[in-house]
């Protein structure tokens, strides 16, 4: 659990152990929602709708539209960089900032086979690695 401003105690903050990119944190509120519509939160603002998801074992992810923050192309995040969702505001946060989101390796949709994971997966797993302690909200 973290603080997030005056809004009080709200689920997510840095997962416990290691980092699962591929797994959502299970105090994140995503467990059987359909969360295609909603919007991606960065830890430094909107940047995009959710196209769609995956809730597979292990293999769990989100493909966020960017709309004109970059272009009108798809990224995708995995599970493990889901802060907490909020259903109310159908908003997702995600624990990493634009420029770090930017910087993923390109979305393809016909690429998404085992060592494209690998390479997304190690990415992020670098960049939370890299992510001071107070950045998590």
């Amino acid at each position: 659990m973290t603080l997030l401003g005056d809004q009080g105690v709200v689920a997510g903050g840095a997962p416990a152990g290691a980092f699962d990119p591929w797994s959502y944190r299970d105090d994140s509120g995503v467990a059987g929602v359909n969360m295609v519509g909603y919007k991606v939160e960065a830890s430094d603002g909107s940047i995009g709708k959710i196209d769609s998801s995956s809730q597979e074992v292990n293999a769990s992810y989100l493909v966020v539209d960017t709309g004109p923050w970059i272009f009108g192309k798809k990224v995708m995040l995995p599970a493990g960089t889901v802060n907490h969702v909020d259903h109310e505001e159908q908003k997702v946060y995600v624990d990493r900032d634009k420029d770090q989101i930017k910087a993923a390796p390109e979305y393809d949709e016909a690429a998404t086979d085992p060592a494209y994971r690998d390479k997304l997966g190690g990415y992020y797993n670098d960049t939370y690695a890299a992510t001071p302690p107070g950045l998590f909200r």
